[in-house]
């Protein structure tokens, strides 16, 4: 009788894996992820960060390991030490309380947010009344609504809120946030410029070219897919908007995760996996998910191609030299 050890392997099903391409980091996360980075080379420990610098839990903890101190209010802020405000950006408040004490402010908000924040005081300034098009509490709706007087923009987060939306006289503009649904906001938008004929908008898209095209790269991949899964934060925008896209294009199931190395294996069974992560989720994230499916499938993975990424954004004034 043949030992127990001496009975043959039972195969392993086999997955094949879509691997999305973009995904992952985009520039203005490299950014602010690598201001926390050199604010710490340079005043060394600790350096404080207005909120989390992006929305992901396991870069938090990292830049956490390395010195950097995050904080909700800057009343926690030590009047000696190096503050770093986020990539989300901030209300006007924030930065006007940061001079206002006297603190060493670093400003790590993405430069495609900073535009829309500029956007809104120009549209402001010469009397128009914004809509601002985003997700209520986000900190970057926060931030670009606290670019002007209370009052002045009115914020809509769905088609049914644009349809009911009663503006006040005077002239009218939209801003969006930039990492919404690229879908639901041309609806949005579209119905606004409808019903108000006049209103003014970005001579570009304010959602952002990350955004853009992580949503078209996991359009690619999901179309049949058994399930796919989308590595990011419950808290980051655009990996929520990956796994509306990718259920809107066709996958079967779609999931966001978190943590990859804690992600149960059982909810996948073979067929067609479909990969992607968000803006803020950094790469190492993904192999992590691959090493655990290669111990449990025959893996065939295949990298759809969406579109070339080359955006780079210079680092803050404050540690450019």
């Amino acid at each position: 009788m043949p030992e127990e050890t001496d009975r043959p392997p039972i195969p392993k099903p086999e997955l094949l894996v879509r691997l999305a391409s973009p995904r992952g980091f985009c520039a203005g996360v490299e950014r602010a992820v690598r201001a926390v980075e050199d604010a710490l080379a340079r005043f060394g420990a600790p350096i404080f960060v207005r909120h989390e610098i992006v929305h992901n839990l396991h870069v938090v903890r990292r830049l956490e390991a390395m010195g950097a101190v995050f904080v909700d209010s800057l009343d926690r802020v030590p009047p000696d030490r190096p503050v770093i405000f986020s990539a989300h950006g901030a209300p006007r408040a924030a930065f006007e309380d940061a001079s206002g004490r006297g603190l060493l402010t670093i400003d790590a908000t993405c430069p495609l947010v900073t535009k829309v924040h500029n956007e809104v005081r120009r549209h402001v300034s010469l009397g128009r009344h914004v809509i601002l098009v985003g997700h209520r509490g986000h900190p970057e709706v926060v931030g670009t609504m606290g670019q002007a007087p209370d009052g002045a923009v009115t914020l809509v987060e769905t088609i049914d809120e644009a349809a009911a939306f009663s503006p006040p006289e005077g002239p009218l503009a939209y801003v969006t946030q930039t990492t919404l649904s690229v879908d639901d906001t041309a609806a949005i938008v579209a119905l606004l410029e409808r019903r108000f004929p006049g209103i003014v908008g970005p001579r570009k898209s304010d959602i952002c070219y990350a955004t853009t095209n992580r949503q078209d790269a996991v359009k690619k991949i999901a179309p049949g897919a058994d399930l796919v899964i989308v590595i990011g934060s419950p808290a980051s925008s655009n990996s929520n908007r990956l796994v509306e896209a990718a259920l809107t294009a066709g996958a079967k199931a779609a999931r966001l995760v978190e943590t990859p190395a804690e992600f149960d294996l059982a909810a996948i069974r073979g067929g067609v996996l479909g990969l992607t992560s968000g803006a803020s989720a950094p790469e190492d994230l993904v192999e992590t998910l691959l090493a655990r499916l290669a111990l449990a499938f025959r893996l065939r993975i295949e990298t759809v191609d969406s579109v070339r990424e080359d955006v780079v954004f210079k680092q803050p004034l404050m540690l450019a030299s």
